[in-house]
């Protein structure tokens, strides 16, 4: 695949690899079709260049952000989206790893936003039978920031965090900052007056390929690194099965061609909003 003509796609950020795991020894990845080698320049500092007909070319724009190198292969309107709980010192920053899928990007997104699935997927985890019903609850597409917001969401869960072994009503707020990042704010059991954040960063490698990282930003003072890491890369691992076995693999816009129910009521908002921005990477616009 060639890289994209799609400006939609095209002018945004992406969080492309761990600020960590980047050294002066070059690596290569992919973004949007478009092949690109990450190293440092002299000084130093994060670079990432195009590879055109085999040679780099001139230094994109770069942002080291949430623990992530972040670049774009267009020209945004506006800057990263904040994330107000990474700057709150006495947070937990947990930062999970790249996964791989064979999907697209918007199909991550749709099942991030879905809580149907919690009781059949993440058994005894997210969701148990028989609390298998989505209470009602708001979706919008916010005018003033350009964002899709899922809010006043409640769920049963048998185990909410690593420090909670009992279940109960979770109240979960989401939010679609942009195309390919999506975002859930859940109250936290150890200070009911804060939110713990999570975020899952994707990078479009492809149409039907792409990698995500999420990343978690905790108000959690007990638990290890690595209980809180395995947590969700456990969840994480049992949506990878879910997504790469959804067909299409690329999301239909089209209201007809997948007919939703009322628990759908984010992805239907995520849906118009991608419509409305004209986004052509990683979804069908007509009926498959």
């Amino acid at each position: 695949m060639a890289k994209t003509t799609d400006p939609v796609a095209l002018n945004e950020w992406y969080a492309i690899e761990t600020l960590s795991e980047v050294t002066a020894t070059p690596r290569l990845t992919r973004l949007l079709g478009q092949d690109l080698i990450i190293d440092c320049d002299a000084d130093g500092a994060p670079r990432v260049r195009e590879i055109v007909a085999g040679t780099p070319a001139a230094p994109l724009p770069t942002r080291e952000r949430y623990g992530c190198l972040w670049t774009t292969l267009g020209q945004p309107r506006r800057e990263i989206f904040d994330i107000a709980e990474a700057a709150e010192e006495d947070r937990r920053f947990v930062i999970c790893g790249w996964v791989k899928m064979r999907t697209s990007a918007p199909r991550v997104i749709e099942n991030f936003l879905d809580m149907a699935h919690f009781p059949y997927v993440h058994h005894d985890i997210l969701g148990a039978v028989p609390h298998t019903e989505v209470p009602s609850y708001v979706s919008e597409i916010r005018r003033d920031v350009d964002e899709v917001w899922a809010s006043n969401c409640r769920f049963f869960q048998p185990r909410i965090a690593v420090t909670e072994s009992s279940g109960d009503f979770v109240q979960l707020t989401y939010r679609v900052p942009s195309p390919f990042t999506v975002m859930l704010y859940r109250v936290c059991p150890s200070a009911p007056s804060r939110l713990d954040a999570i975020a899952l960063f994707i990078q479009p490698i492809e149409e039907e390929l792409c990698r995500a990282q999420p990343v978690m930003f905790l108000v959690d003072a007990q638990s290890a690194y690595n209980d809180m890491l395995k947590f969700e890369q456990v969840i994480f691992s049992q949506d990878r099965i879910i997504v790469e076995n959804q067909r299409p693999l690329r999301l239909p816009l089209e209201p007809r061609a997948e007919i939703p129910t009322r628990a759908d009521g984010s992805s239907v908002a995520y849906r118009r909003w991608l419509k409305e921005k004209g986004l052509r990477f990683g979804i069908i616009a007509g009926s498959p």
